[in-house]
């Protein structure tokens, strides 16, 4: 969009446009479309924003309709045999599409099984199955069928919003318009992973290069931009496949077993893989695990691990999730592949915490079909801990197929060129003084919100998805409205329209914007005036606190004053106000000491006041429940015999209760096993509600308490 006149024509109505003006541009919007097209399809690397690619989009249809003649089958807006439509509707998933946790290593699943029987109080005999499967590397998808037909798909998103490519789900072969049974359930969500094989992808990229276009990657590249195709007719020429493994909102299940439900798919005339298999030890998970591996090269599609599962659907239910991930499944991952590089220099990054991270700089490799040049050496300690030097040839991986990371050195191959580093004692950005915490690996500027590094990086936080997650705003437009002073703090970023052209250029004059883009970002930020309060605190990029801890934080104080209100008395480290924070099960002094230590400097007070200046934080709402125990704290103690401490906490959760460390006057109910001392003898001082085990899995059970 570099043409001057068009640029300048894109502000004139369609309905002011003469016939000469129209035509010329009309032949240049489609020369726009078509090329964001490529970038956007191919290449998977877009240069604008969907709003912008609409917009250019109905504006050539506007032009179309005025000037019917110029609507040849040439034109973006002719696609033959289908319509492009205007971006992906965005829709909430009735049940997440959670990821899995990684496994590398066998005692890794040796432990994934020993949790699964310490939280469910198996004995060691129990047998633990699981359904063992191929990790198919793709793209995943959910499936929404309705008396069983096929009415509506979706991306996994972030796993709770995803779009909806429905039309061009239905293009691929083995996903049935209708399941093939009797008496179908009101509703079923099938859940799978969409795919590409290896000769469907070699003839792909054949086909690709004989046109001219640019090639894919790798498969799943592959699959995931055709998946994403704005027109289903170009998915449908392209060979996608899809595998079903799991399920998200059902009105009924056709098995109690993990197992049993696949089998079900295949009978509904779903593709499921034939590789998958009940293990019913972990010799024989690491004996499957084995066996897929060495089949892997030999497999007509991409694999990347093996995933395990539960078997009994009562147990995942017991079992339930942690955070963004089930507790009753796990990715096994293959070893990263490695190769020999030469380390020919280490950058210093300044991250938004501060933290100094030491950046290999490589000569170019290649690793897992992915060119190299830069990866993590973690920080100083690994660097002497490895004998890291800069001419030294490494070996180079990516960690679970995704980060660079240096392994080794290869000690013969090193060269008396070779110098050792020296690891600064200052930021290289603001030159602030970087200080190890005892006990801490890593080494932090003390710059603070002084040092630009953290400044931008901790915008780029603010902006990102799962924080306040706006539209058309993304690393790139961060890092230059705050190199020419547009911003500094996330509260500028909602004064941006106000005071824009005030004290330079109009954002809608400067290059690469216009007045569309430049209306459709500030729409977009001011479509965020309003915020949950869990994902305002984890905006703020506060040392410890992640999504789910500001969940926790947000649940239990409910508004942003009551909380602000509990940091300002916590200062001293003492009293009632400390000990709340402590009490928060799973927010320890640690996390408690970071948390205050954030609202201990005033510049940080004041950007968070100067945020709630210009946004609404919404107060916290637990998700409806009936259960007596919503919004409730509830404290467990001494010895549980019938479940695990780890599964009776997840119960409360599960029924809208707060699970504290220890007894407070907010705790409302402590259920006291065998062996309960101080925390027994305070609620009985305190008046507070005690029951036993046994009357405890009667409340669970019967979802019945009387307070």
């Amino acid at each position: 969009m570099s043409d001057p006149v068009h640029q300048d024509l894109l502000k004139t109505p369609v309905e002011d446009l003469t016939a000469e003006q129209a035509k010329d541009h009309h032949a240049w919007l489609c020369d726009e479309i078509r090329e964001h097209d490529r970038r956007y399809y191919a290449e998977s690397a877009p240069t604008v924003t969907d709003a912008e690619y609409d917009a250019l989009f109905r504006r050539l249809q506007l032009i179309e309709n005025r000037f019917p003649s110029l609507a040849d089958e040439n034109s973006p807006t002719q696609t033959v045999g289908g319509t492009v439509s205007s971006g992906f509707a965005k829709v909430a998933h009735s049940k997440p599409m959670l990821s899995l946790g990684n496994a590398f290593a066998p005692e890794d699943i040796e432990e994934f099984v020993d949790r699964i029987r310490r939280f469910l109080s198996l004995e060691d005999n129990d047998e633990v199955a699981l359904v063992a499967e191929p990790k198919i590397d793709g793209v995943s998808a959910s499936l929404r069928y309705e008396q069983g037909r096929f009415v509506c798909g979706l991306t996994r998103g972030d796993g709770q919003v995803g779009e909806d490519i429905t039309q061009n789900l239905r293009t691929i072969i083995d996903i049935p318009e209708t399941l093939e049974l009797d008496d179908p359930p009101d509703v079923f969500e099938v859940r799978g992973e969409v795919y590409m094989s290896h000769a469907d992808f070699a003839k792909l990229n054949e086909n690709q290069d004989a046109a001219g276009k640019t090639v894919f990657a790798n498969p799943r590249n592959a699959a995931s931009g055709s998946l994403r195709q704005l027109d289903p007719t170009i998915t449908a020429q392209r060979p996608l496949r899809f595998f079903a493994y799991a399920w998200g909102e059902t009105s009924a299940l056709p098995a109690d077993t993990q197992f049993g439900v696949v089998r079900s798919f295949a009978e509904w005339g779903l593709a499921t893989n034939a590789l998958t298999a009940i293990c019913r030890s972990v010799p024989e998970i690491l004996d499957y695990y084995a066996r897929i591996e060495g089949e892997r090269s030999g497999l007509p599609y991409d694999i990347d691990g093996v995933v395990y599962k539960v078997d009994r659907l009562d147990w995942q239910d017991r079992l339930g999730f942690i955070s963004r991930s089930p507790r009753w499944a796990i990715a096994h991952k293959f070893p990263a592949e490695q190769a020999q590089t030469v380390l020919q220099g280490i950058d210093i990054q300044v991250g938004r915490t501060g933290a100094l991270t030491p950046v290999a700089k490589l000569q170019p490799v290649t690793v897992g079909g992915v060119v190299v040049s830069n990866a993590t050496l973690h920080n100083e300690d690994e660097i002497d801990r490895k004998g890291i030097r800069v001419g030294d040839t490494v070996v180079v991986q990516r960690a679970g197929d995704v980060i660079p990371q240096v392994v080794r050195v290869i000690a013969e191959k090193r060269s008396g060129d070779s110098q050792p580093f020296s690891f600064p004692d200052r930021c290289p950005i603001c030159g602030s003084l970087a200080v190890r915490e005892d006990g801490e690996a890593v080494r932090r500027c003390t710059g603070g919100l002084i040092c630009p590094a953290q400044q931008v990086e901790r915008l780029k936080h603010f902006v990102s998805r799962n924080a306040f997650d706006i539209d058309g705003l993304g690393q790139k437009q961060i890092v230059a409205f705050f190199e020419d002073g547009t911003i500094e703090t996330p509260g500028d970023l909602f004064r941006m329209a106000e005071l824009d052209g005030q004290t330079g250029a109009a954002l809608a004059d400067r290059e690469g914007w216009g007045d569309v883009s430049a209306r459709n970002l500030f729409q977009a930020i001011e479509e965020r005036r309003s915020i949950s309060f869990d994902r305002f605190l984890f905006a703020l990029g506060i040392r410890h606190i992640g999504q789910a801890t500001a969940r926790m934080l947000a649940k239990t104080y409910g508004t942003l004053d009551a909380l602000t209100d509990a940091v300002r008395q916590a200062q001293s480290r003492e009293g009632e106000a400390w000990e709340n924070f402590l009490n928060i099960d799973g927010f320890g002094a640690t996390m408690a000491a970071a948390f205050l230590d954030f609202f201990a400097e005033q510049h940080n007070v004041d950007v968070v006041e100067d945020l709630a200046r210009q946004v609404s934080v919404e107060p916290f709402e637990a998700p409806e429940s009936d259960s007596p125990l919503s919004g409730k704290t509830v404290v467990f103690t001494g010895t549980l015999e019938t479940m695990s401490r780890a599964e009776a906490k997840a119960r409360a959760e599960a029924m809208g209760a707060k699970v504290a460390g220890s007894v407070s006057k907010k705790t409302d109910l402590v259920v006291a096993g065998p062996g309960a001392g101080s925390k027994a003898k305070k609620a009985q001082e305190l008046g507070i509600q005690t029951v036993d085990e046994s009357a405890w899995l009667e409340i669970a059970n019967t979802n019945q308490i009387d307070f």
